[in-house]
């Protein structure tokens, strides 16, 4: 699955002017198409014969681990990747998360699925004005963001073997809280390091594809934390 699947390695160029608007509507539309894409796959995956290979363990962790990868990959190669690879890279990991994401959304009612997504479409959308608007200085949170990701990961790894269910409540709302902080602080970062890159080649189109990529992952996880503390099993 994507939860958790951040990478603080996703790092660019710091050179000085850049049309800071022109970075932040690439910022959105990639990361439009790249949940549009996630929602597509992760219906046809639903609704065909595909979903037995998403319910087969061994081809989950390969593409779990697949996932993984391509972060790790993007997040490493901004500087070697040109555009078009990176958004090729980027809408492969899209698509693949739709695939995994599925077996996820078929254990959940419709309506929960509609609520988790609105939901977390609010809070997304309230927290990245606010962190794109703000005079306040966020990245002093970075630290403690990322301590908070860990404690996640951590909680989460022990209730698989606790399976306590008010542990599980606790985490799905840690989750939330964090990932929403998150969007603040990503969204304010990707505008400052716009603000400070220069335009050389076709660097502003790949800011666009890694803003996208940090925003994207910080909404996908907060929604599958909604998902877990708002959602109806089947």
């Amino acid at each position: 699955m994507n939860t958790l699947n951040r990478n603080e390695n996703l790092s660019f160029p710091l050179e000085g002017g850049i049309d800071l608007q022109s970075i932040m509507r690439q910022v959105y539309m990639w990361m439009g198409l790249g949940m549009l894409l996630t929602a597509m796959v992760a219906y046809i995956t639903v609704n065909t014969s595909l979903i037995s290979l998403a319910a087969n363990p061994i081809i989950l962790i390969v593409a779990v681990i697949a996932e993984f990868g391509l972060v790790m990959g993007i997040g490493f190669g901004f500087n070697r990747l040109s555009s078009g690879v990176a958004g090729l890279l980027f809408f492969a990991y899209a698509a693949l998360n739709g695939f995994t994401l599925s077996m996820v959304l078929l254990a959940f009612s419709t309506g929960s699925v509609f609520l988790a997504f609105a939901t977390t479409a609010i809070l997304f959308g309230s927290m990245s004005v606010i962190g794109y608007t703000t005079s306040m200085d966020l990245s002093k949170m970075g630290t403690y963001l990322m301590m908070g990701v860990i404690g996640l990961l951590i909680a989460m790894v022990i209730n698989l073997f606790l399976s306590s269910s008010l542990l599980d409540m606790i985490i799905s709302l840690a989750g939330v809280l964090i990932f929403t902080a998150l969007t603040a602080y990503d969204t304010q970062r990707i505008r400052r390091m716009a603000m400070e890159m220069s335009r050389k080649g076709d660097v502003e189109a790949k800011m666009g594809i890694f803003g996208a990529l940090k925003l994207y992952l910080d909404f996908i996880n907060m929604f599958l934390f909604m998902l877990r503390l708002v959602g109806r099993r089947r």
